[in-house]
């Protein structure tokens, strides 16, 4: 297995630090814009890894990189906006393609809080055929969430469920970080966007529609002493990913955003903050959400102030398989004082990061093989769940 990781930000390196403890690839190209960004995720490193640049908004950069490097599949760790390019620059080259999170939604034009317009990953499922055709393979959405969390609505029903009302998949920290009142520990470009755009939400019968922004607040009481946490509807991939291969009656996406972030996103919303049309600025035009990104610190540097866990997981409720009702939390924790003395990568970035490699050496030992347009509960669930608990980070099954 020959991979070209494509962004070398903080996912990025906290994959590297994974990856380079395990033998099941022969070369990880490590590619970014900025080229010094790339040489610092490898260094270190063995001669497995090489640091390139690489422009992520051109497919034909992505597929001529991939031809000089005979690459075999392509992680993309860079955020949604590029996700298109490096998905037909790998096809092009005949790579397969794995990715964190699909491309972009366009909000209904008229009803964008009762209807859906372009969801996440329509244009990816679009040309599903083609990749089957071509037998090749792109699995997307396989981070921490989405990917394990639809690697749990998965398990539960293959193991857990006779039937399924609603799988919810609920998120949750208690992280804080020293030093700084405001300090997202994820891309606030992301977030913006995630948080912002018309939740989706998925029942029977009535298929995928949409809901404003934080709506349906509950308080979910995480475990591990993270405790009680407010979450609210968010627009995410699990919701137009799992119905397709997961038979449920209605699936939800939750996150434990708290009232004080939920509050900076909507003062961003109303100043236009949020927006990603460039503004002009004297003699620059310069997106608004860009320039909140560049305003606050880095992710990825944030990990020696960081405090804390946090908590990806999967709520199931229903029929359990000897008829009884049933509920069960799957769930996976980081503490970030552990991922930081293991691999010197905060708690978020290094759970978002683990999962793809894992993915990753599933498909170099043949024990997952798929070709299409595929999310992650369209295979087997059991043997990435075991390879994760392999890695030094086990799941968690609580009954409540």
């Amino acid at each position: 297995m020959r991979v070209l990781l494509v962004g070398a930000g903080g996912v990025g390196s906290a994959a590297v630090a994974i990856a380079a403890r395990r033998t099941f690839f022969e070369t990880m190209v490590v590619a970014d814009y900025d080229a010094a960004r790339a040489a610092r995720a490898v260094a270190g490193r063995d001669a497995r890894f090489v640091a390139v640049r690489v422009d992520a908004s051109s497919a034909e950069a992505v597929t001529a990189l991939c031809r000089e490097h005979r690459i075999t599949h392509v992680l993309n760790a860079v955020d949604p906006r590029f996700v298109m390019p490096i998905f037909e620059g790998a096809y092009a080259a005949g790579a397969d393609y794995l990715d964190m999170a699909m491309s972009l939604s366009r909000r209904h034009p008229s009803r964008p809080y009762a209807e859906t317009g372009v969801k996440l990953g329509d244009e990816q499922f679009a040309v599903a055929g083609q990749w089957e055709a071509a037998g090749r393979l792109a699995l997307c959405g396989i981070g921490v969430e989405p990917g394990l969390s639809d690697i749990f609505a998965r398990y539960a029903a293959d193991e857990l469920f006779r039937e399924i009302d609603e799988i919810g998949v609920r998120d949750g920290a208690n992280l804080t970080v020293d030093g700084y009142d405001f300090a997202p520990s994820f891309s606030i470009w992301t977030t913006i966007e995630e948080c912002l755009n018309p939740p989706v939400i998925w029942e029977a019968g009535r298929g995928w529609f949409t809901t404003e922004p934080f709506s349906e607040p509950e308080v979910f009481d995480f475990p591990e002493g993270i405790g009680p946490v407010e979450c609210v509807n968010v627009e995410h991939e699990e919701v137009l990913l799992i119905p397709r291969w997961v038979s449920a009656k209605r699936v939800t996406f939750k996150y434990g955003l708290g009232a004080e972030f939920i509050e900076v996103l909507r003062t961003l919303h109303k100043l236009g903050l949020d927006s990603t049309t460039p503004v002009r600025v004297g003699d620059v035009s310069v997106s608004p959400r860009d320039v909140v990104a560049a305003c606050l610190p880095d992710p990825a540097t944030l990990g020696d102030r960081m405090r804390g866990k946090t908590c990806a997981g999967t709520l199931v409720t229903g029929v359990g398989t000897d008829g009884r009702p049933r509920k069960v939390y799957l769930y996976h924790v980081v503490d970030n004082e552990w991922s930081m003395r293991e691999y010197g990568h905060q708690a978020v970035v290094w759970q978002t990061a683990v999962n793809p490699v894992v993915a990753l050496e599933l498909l170099a030992t043949g024990a997952w093989s798929a070709t299409g347009v595929l999310g992650p509960e369209a295979l087997p669930p059991t043997p990435f769940l075991t390879l994760l608990t392999t890695y030094g980070t086990p799941w968690t099954l609580e009954d409540r």
